[in-house]
């Protein structure tokens, strides 16, 4: 998982990265976040604390049990000193906070299916 400002913000800094630094010419990876539907309703409770949420999984999930567990971004991290700026706790506060009040105060709970 990555949040989008931190997707975007991997993008400018590779950009402007000068070209002396960059020791990988085809690609680089970017790591962020990982987190479980649990995690999160744990830090949505934090914030909304009437949250609730239900989900069941269905055949997707053996997509999403068959990625890996991490990115490997070591060569971003040392060449253009990539690093995540959004973890669980402050991507969510920064979600809700720009959240619409109609969302923000009427919807406490999320279904998923």
């Amino acid at each position: 998982m990555m949040y989008m400002d931190d997707a975007v913000r991997a993008t400018l800094q590779l950009m402007n990265a000068p070209v002396e630094v960059l020791k990988e010419r085809g690609a680089y990876n970017i790591g962020a976040l990982s987190f479980t539907p649990a995690q999160l309703a744990v830090e949505l409770k934090n914030h909304l604390p009437d949250f609730t949420i239900s989900y069941n999984t269905d055949k997707r999930q053996s997509i999403a049990n068959s990625w890996p567990a991490g990115v490997e971004d070591t060569e971003a991290r040392r060449d253009w000193n990539w690093h995540p700026e959004y973890d669980l706790v402050t991507m969510t506060a920064h979600m809700l906070d720009h959240l619409t009040p109609v969302y923000k105060n009427n919807s406490n709970t999320a279904a998923v299916s």
